[in-house]
């Protein structure tokens, strides 16, 4: 598997929270290579890896498809596109963005910028109100493209940077996609010693309702959660973030199982795994945390992969952190 053109091949396709139908399509292909059994059941993306074995415990992998965009609340007369956010987005960045409007068909747009020249020299953060997107095309043109409803992305390309670090868009939370598929490819051929299911689960940034809905149909006894979390940069609280290239940040936190985060933990040191310690003093805030209380529980943990400039168009991740997290995810479910 080659990690890098996974995770680009993935994460240049849309997928706002509501609007996944096309990533849905496109990671049920790629996860039918490793999975017998896989479709797609209210939004989310399940897989069912190996072999069944009655006395096993059930494992979930669990990455959310969803990606943070807008939708679409109103056409101005003179022809604007109006909009709301569809998880959190960072609005200081919103001004002069390219993005894609996906109605009857994509259209390109940019979000209007006031010039330097024509403002007040003001610092204020632009609020949802003060947001326009211009496509070129008057009401009535957009009327025949465009309902509301309809969600908007950026329109991001991924890029590769020095050594192994690349950006792009989505890599919240197609990294995590990405990882438990390099995952399945190590396990493939190999006993598990348990009975895996992998979800990409849907609407992730607007609650993690997918992950929900799935927690209760598939009732795990076990499930890792996988996605992103904050790698350092400069001017952040380095108390509060992970580094980039230095492996998967493995959850610790009361709303966790100490005993998974301990048996990660314990994996990654037997097997010279690199990884990092995140510890949280409450919710996650990922969809582990509807793991832990749906039903009679799971045991839940989260495994994270660093990155810098979360929800915005310029995303970094390093692949080796991908790596990583597929080797520790591999050698944690493998029947030893």
């Amino acid at each position: 598997m080659d990690i890098k053109n996974t995770l680009f091949e993935l994460s240049e396709m849309s997928g706002a929270s509501g609007n996944e139908a096309s990533i849905c399509v496109k990671s049920l292909d790629i996860l039918r290579k490793y999975c017998c059994e896989a479709k797609i059941v209210n939004g989310n993306v399940i897989g069912r890896f190996g072999e069944f074995r009655e006395d096993l415990p059930s494992l979930v992998l669990d990455a959310h498809i969803d990606q943070i965009g807008m939708i679409v609340t109103y056409i101005t007369d003179d022809g604007f596109i109006k909009v709301g956010n569809l998880g959190g987005i960072d609005r200081r960045l919103l001004p002069a963005q390219p993005v894609t409007v996906h109605g009857r068909k994509d259209i390109k747009g940019v979000i209007c910028s006031v010039p330097p020249h024509l403002s007040d020299g003001g610092n204020n953060v632009p609020t949802f109100d003060d947001i326009s997107i211009d496509t070129g095309l008057s009401r009535a043109e957009l009327e025949n493209i465009v309902s509301l409803g309809d969600t908007v992305t950026f329109d991001v390309k991924c890029r590769e940077l020095l050594n192994s670090r690349v950006t792009g868009g989505a890599f919240d939370d197609r990294s995590g996609m990405t990882a438990i598929m390099y995952a399945l490819e190590l396990l493939q051929n190999q006993k598990t010693r348990y009975n895996v299911t992998v979800i990409f689960s849907a609407q992730e940034e607007l609650g993690e309702r997918g992950a929900k809905i799935g927690a209760f149909e598939i009732n795990p006894d076990i499930a890792i959660a996988v996605d992103v979390s904050f790698a350092y940069a400069q001017g952040e609280d380095e108390m509060k973030c992970g580094y980039l290239g230095k492996g998967a940040m493995i959850g610790v936190s009361p709303s966790l199982s100490r005993e998974i985060s301990d048996s990660l933990i314990s994996t990654a040191k037997k097997n010279n795994i690199p990884y990092q310690i995140e510890v949280m003093n409450g919710l996650t805030s990922t969809n582990a945390d509807q793991y832990s209380v749906s039903r009679d529980g799971s045991k839940a943990c989260t495994v994270s992969i660093p990155l810098r400039n979360m929800h915005t168009p310029v995303e970094v991740i390093d692949i080796k952190d991908i790596e990583f997290t597929g080797k520790l995810l591999a050698e944690f479910i493998k029947e030893v």
